[in-house]
């Protein structure tokens, strides 16, 4: 996205909307508490702002900058496919799928499929280095890393020296097993277990 441009958020320091904003679009602030998507909108004559944080911090951002723009809402649902951390509702996302849905919405569908491409590999390359092969390996069945990436998988598939005695493991120490959803979804990725 060589447009896109970082910005960090303080309440005690407000973001200039002039820093912001772009001549001749839209301003969209995305946010579940907004207003549902315009329909028919088109790339060029909008400006997303995705808000990313805690779900707390971001209602606080949405409340601040509400007032530049369009406050817009998604019409996401379903199942995540972060599969690095369990989805709490089956309408919250992370921020890079409100990205995709909304990249796709727009049209921008070269763009949304190779940052797709990127994202399930970050996934399902993270699900493996934490030791879940099985999970890893069910990501990719519905995934579109096995043909935009055959020879990285392969490297990664690739038998390596005490690949047998690999346990799972975190920064805060050994993992927990994966959890069961009885929505039908593969198992979540466990938490670390307590010392």
């Amino acid at each position: 996205m060589p447009a896109a441009r970082q910005h960090l958020w303080r309440r005690e320091r407000p973001i200039d909307p002039a820093s912001i904003r772009k001549p001749g679009r839209e301003l969209w602030v995305l946010h579940p508490h907004g207003a549902p998507m315009p329909a028919g909108a088109a790339a060029t004559k909008v400006q997303v702002v995705l808000l990313d944080g805690a779900w707390r911090e971001t209602s606080a951002m949405a409340q601040g900058m509400g007032a530049w723009g369009r406050l817009v809402s998604l019409p996401m649902a379903g199942e995540s496919r972060y599969w690095l951390r369990a989805q709490a509702d089956v309408s919250r996302f992370s921020t890079i799928e409100a990205l995709l849905w909304m990249m796709q919405a727009l049209g921008c569908q070269e763009a949304h499929d190779d940052l797709r491409a990127q994202f399930e590999l970050h996934v399902y390359a993270n699900l493996r280095a934490r030791g879940f092969k099985e999970l890893a390996a069910e990501f990719l069945k519905s995934s579109p890393v096995p043909a935009c990436f055959p020879e990285m998988l392969a490297q990664l598939h690739t038998r390596r020296p005490n690949d047998e005695a690999a346990q799972p493991w975190s920064a805060a120490g050994p993992l927990a097993p994966p959890v069961s959803n009885p929505a039908g979804r593969p198992p979540t990725p466990p938490v670390a277990a307590p010392p």
